[in-house]
């Protein structure tokens, strides 16, 4: 279809809110939509397909709204949900405030009531001010009123979302605006293609200087890689900042793969010594929040002191939780590229000492890894089934890996290697569970590559029925279910007796293969690492729907993974559950 928007067979002059938000949305490059249908938005997602758009259907809007957060991550535009109202629209909502948490461009677009009827409460269908609800949790909001307005609406949408710190915009779609006529004429004449919505931000000189000298001065100098690296798209240029200056590396779990795992300056497997040790750290595209002890406490070695160089593209992060004693505001390329340049040819290389302690370090470790990572025991440890998943991966490094879970996520992180830019994508910023399968379906979609998805049985359990998704739209995505019959593990015990099962227990021994055998795709059941390998070998090349049980002994798993000290477990707890059953039984007695 032209930019000249749609013409009426009838009356030759005529178009309409349906066709113009279509022709506006491609104008833009925006192909793939994300979507839950019905009221008042089932029409929409049709035409959208019949203009040669690609909609993907969920059974949930929260998986559609993931799976548009991470295409915006993937593309660099905004990733597209489109859902109905109030009940929809929440659902997307909790995607899009996810979406702005992590930096990543993402629209929701949701159908919402007339607003002479939700202003005056009149009990609506599905009645809801969702312009307001939205406007807190997300970048921006917008409602267009009328047909004459879309372009300019979803421009504007467009270059909020992407423009800056990128983030989640919310528009607003009251059903009557898509059934609103004008002339086709000056309907194509609203359309707008938006300009350089995300120019770039070049550092100021004095930054670029002062950022050099604190790092010429350090004696153990950290460079931290964040997902804002990765979704910037400068690969070659973080590549030439880091092996210009030899400082060694940390990536946080989405910049895995901007260099190679296996690269000499990595220092991943070092991870607690660099931090603990660093005298200067270099953020590049990375927050100093919780997933870095905020910059502070044991895991930085205190009382010593670390001096932060922050790369960012947002003034007010700087500062957020500890001094920057070099802020250095910009976009990742610009930032990077000035430095590299500045550091010239007479550049100074971190002390010898240094370099030597870290990579000592990082091969006793790996060495000391190594072991663990090959056994083949059934039913399989954590250790043994990564070491299969990671074995998958070295061999086909251009497969998408998503992740998520708690013990499954926390041990990926370090068991398995990353080689290519933006391979591995997981819960973000939030930790949040749920993200996986709408994950999953969006790198399929975005990339064309083959998926593997690899799920703790909890985290599968938020959005495992979108396998349906994946098997009606045959996307080459195979999934792996770590079974090990619980949360955190499958063998807690009701503490006050009953016949209820604890809290964080499953039901023992299930079968979530053949859930995906349910809808056409393929289901295989895994008791040890090498089986795990096969399967999951068989699943990428034959790039079919599959989805892998994979047993994992109910007691090799640990409280809240790596963040126990989130949840108050422990002895502490264990004895406040015993003086509170006491109590219940005295009172019970009375």
């Amino acid at each position: 279809m032209s930019n000249e928007a749609n013409i009426d067979e009838a009356t030759g002059d005529l178009t309409d809110g349906f066709h113009l938000l279509i022709d506006e949305l491609k104008l833009n490059g925006i192909e793939n939509i994300y979507h839950v249908p019905g009221i008042p938005v089932t029409d929409l997602g049709r035409m959208m397909q019949a203009e040669g758009m690609r909609v993907i259907s969920f059974r949930h809007e929260q998986n559609a709204g993931n799976a548009a957060a991470i295409a915006g991550f993937l593309t660099k535009k905004p990733g597209v949900c489109l859902t109905v109202s109030a009940p929809g629209f929440l659902n997307g909502l909790t995607a899009l405030a996810h979406a702005t948490t992590n930096c990543w461009p993402m629209i929701l677009i949701s159908g919402s009531s007339e607003r002479e009827v939700v202003d005056l409460m009149q009990g609506d269908y599905e009645e809801m001010d969702q312009l307001a609800i939205a406007k807190p949790l997300c970048k921006a909001a917008y409602r267009i009123l009328h047909a004459q307005d879309i372009g300019i609406a979803v421009a504007r949408a467009i270059r909020a979302a992407v423009s800056g710190r990128p983030g989640g915009v919310y528009l607003d779609i009251p059903g009557a605006l898509l059934g609103q006529v004008m002339d086709a004429v000056e309907g194509a004449k609203s359309l707008v293609r938006v300009i350089d919505p995300a120019p770039a931000q070049i550092p100021s000189f004095d930054s670029v200087k002062r950022a050099l000298d604190v790092i010429k001065g350090a004696k153990k100098p950290l460079i931290i890689l964040g997902k804002g690296a990765a979704y910037a798209q400068a690969d070659d240029a973080v590549r030439a900042f880091v092996e210009t200056s030899g400082i060694p590396y940390l990536p946080m779990s989405m910049a895995k793969g901007l260099l190679p795992d296996t690269h000499e300056q990595s220092a991943g497997p070092a991870r607690s010594l660099v931090l603990k040790e660093s005298d200067v750290v270099v953020m590049v595209g990375a927050r100093l929040n919780w997933l870095l002890s905020h910059g502070k406490g044991k895991q930085w070695g205190e009382p010593h002191s670390t001096k932060f160089v922050q790369i960012d593209i947002e003034p007010k992060e700087m500062d957020s939780n500890v001094e920057i004693v070099a802020p250095v505001v910009g976009d990742i390329e610009s930032c990077l590229v000035a430095l590299t340049n500045a550091m010239g040819k007479d550049w100074r290389i971190p002390p010898k000492d240094w370099t030597d302690a870290v990579r000592e370090k990082k091969t006793a470790n790996i060495e000391r890894m190594a072991p663990t990572l090959q056994n083949n025991a059934s039913p399989m440890n954590y250790a043994g089934a990564l070491g299969a998943i990671k074995r998958v991966i070295d061999k086909r490094p251009d497969t998408m890996f998503v992740n998520e879970g708690a013990n499954t996520l926390d041990f990926a992180r370090s068991m398995v290697d990353m080689h290519r830019p933006r391979k591995r994508l997981d819960v973000g910023t939030w930790g949040v569970m749920g993200v996986g399968m709408g994950t999953a379906i969006a790198a399929a979609v975005e990339t064309g590559l083959p998926v593997l998805a690899v799920e703790g049985d909890s985290a599968f359990g938020f959005s495992g029925m979108e396998i349906e998704t994946i098997c009606r739209y045959k996307l080459p995505i195979c999934v792996v279910v770590f079974n090990n019959n619980g949360i955190y593990r499958g063998t807690d015990e009701n503490r006050f007796g009953g016949d209820d099962p604890a809290p964080t227990v499953f039901v023992e021994n299930a079968r979530y293969d053949m859930m995906m055998e349910a809808f056409g795709g393929v289901g295989v059941h895994a008791t040890n690492p090498d089986e795990l390998h096969r399967a999951v070998s068989e699943a990428l090349d034959s790039g079919k729907p599959t989805l892998i049980n994979a047993a994992i002994d109910p007691k090799a798993g640990k409280e809240s993974g790596n963040i126990g000290n989130l949840n108050p477990t422990g002895a502490a707890v264990n004895r406040s559950n015993a003086e509170a059953l006491k109590i219940i039984k005295q009172k019970a007695a009375q």
